[in-house]
């Protein structure tokens, strides 16, 4: 056998994402590009705001000696300030630079989180329906997720929770604003989780983290307020990423902050600078750590984004379709008009539309579709939705 087993399997379970991202290309090719409508991706659309472009300019204009070099494996010490001079205003809370780890993106910041913290056969909690790479990263440090549902507005339900913790738990991972649901988590159910988990953090006599993967932040709609996470609960880790407030995704820069409240912080940010190293990280790009110190709070035209969040919203409701309006993100998650999800997608692609059914993240009877999309993507969508809506009598 040329690679592991274990790697093997994961291939083969490899995510839907990936699927259709691959079959839209084949489908592109045979049809056209203008008569494919992909909507199941997550890569956004927007270009980045001019503030970055600027800072980049200045970078090549007046580069610093020696910033293409190493530094320390945290990143470099006036970013992390700068990160933390940010984050204390935004929360209330004291952060120090010595709180920041600078990282390459979120889903490096989870794996390195997940490197520190996991023992062989320790838990993590997901909340369904999840981001699909979460399994791979908890896989990849001998943990595994353990799914839990949501409510029916997709917001966290402390009763499945509870009912999911065990000693094995070792944490709960949040996604606020979801992917794929869009749903932003209320202060009242965090509240109620940070509750529980202070209980059986007594209970099995072991710390259990609240992990809050936060890359959508900035991306929230109608006045919707995102709670502040560190109130919640005094083991809390934020793993995050400027891939979507920036649309950055390429450039693999993010950061992991913890609460400066927790009294073991010391040892778990030392575990982090070194896992940052040995996973082969080593640090986060020197170019993109000194380009966003000076920009944080900027972000992409959020009107765009509920333009057509309110155009898919309002056009599929009208049809018939059973879906929860968005929050955040830019994602919708509607309800398939058949129990298999996978069926409905099928159908969909006969109309030339990529969506990616609810199966890919945890919860059949579902599919998730992506408004980070061109205009003429979306709009050129809804013929098709509307066809397959009249054939199982959706529409009124």
């Amino acid at each position: 056998m040329s690679i592991s087993s274990n790697v093997r399997t994961s291939m083969e379970n490899q995510s839907w994402v990936r699927r259709m991202f691959e079959l839209g290309l084949e489908m592109k090719k045979l049809h056209g590009e203008n008569n494919v409508f992909d909507l199941s991706l997550g890569n956004p659309i927007l270009e980045p705001p001019e503030t970055f472009v600027l800072a980049l300019q200045r970078l090549a204009a007046d580069p610093t000696k020696g910033m293409h070099r190493y530094m320390p494996n945290a990143g470099y010490p006036e970013t992390r300030g700068q990160v933390a001079q940010y984050l204390s205003q935004e929360t209330g809370a004291d952060f120090s630079g010595l709180d920041i780890v600078m990282t390459c993106g979120a889903g490096g910041a989870l794996n390195v989180v997940f490197k520190s913290i996991l023992e062989p056969g320790d838990e993590v909690i997901v909340l369904s329906p999840f981001f699909p790479e979460y399994e791979f990263y908890v896989n990849n440090h001998n943990g595994h997720i353990r799914p839990t549902p949501t409510d029916s507005t997709f917001q966290p339900d402390i009763k499945s929770i509870d009912q999911s913790m065990n000693k094995q738990t070792k944490a709960v991972l949040l996604n606020s604003p979801n992917n794929p649901t869009g749903a932003v988590y209320t202060s009242e159910i965090l509240a109620e989780l940070g509750a529980l988990l202070q209980h059986y953090e007594r209970k099995f006599n072991h710390q259990i983290y609240l992990i809050s993967d936060e890359p959508y932040k900035q991306l929230i709609y109608d006045g919707t307020k995102f709670p502040i996470i560190y109130e919640f609960h005094e083991s809390t880790i934020v793993a995050t990423s400027f891939s979507k407030d920036l649309s950055l995704a390429g450039e693999r820069i993010g950061y992991i902050a913890v609460n400066p409240e927790l009294s073991t912080k010391s040892e778990l940010l030392d575990a982090f600078v070194f896992c940052n190293r040995v996973l082969g990280f080593v640090n986060a790009p020197a170019i993109m750590q000194r380009a966003i110190g000076g920009i944080l709070g900027a972000s992409v035209d959020l009107q765009w984004y509920k333009t057509q969040r309110d155009f898919l919203f309002d056009n599929l409701s009208e049809m018939g379709y059973e879906i929860v309006k968005p929050q955040g993100a830019f994602f919708a998650f509607p309800k398939s008009p058949i129990p298999n999800d996978v069926d409905f997608v099928q159908e969909l692609l006969a109309e030339h539309i990529l969506v990616t059914p609810g199966t890919g993240f945890g919860t059949p009877g579902y599919f998730r579709v992506s408004y980070s999309v061109n205009e003429k993507v979306l709009t050129g969508a809804m013929d098709g939705f509307s066809r397959i809506a009249r054939k199982y009598g959706l529409k009124k």
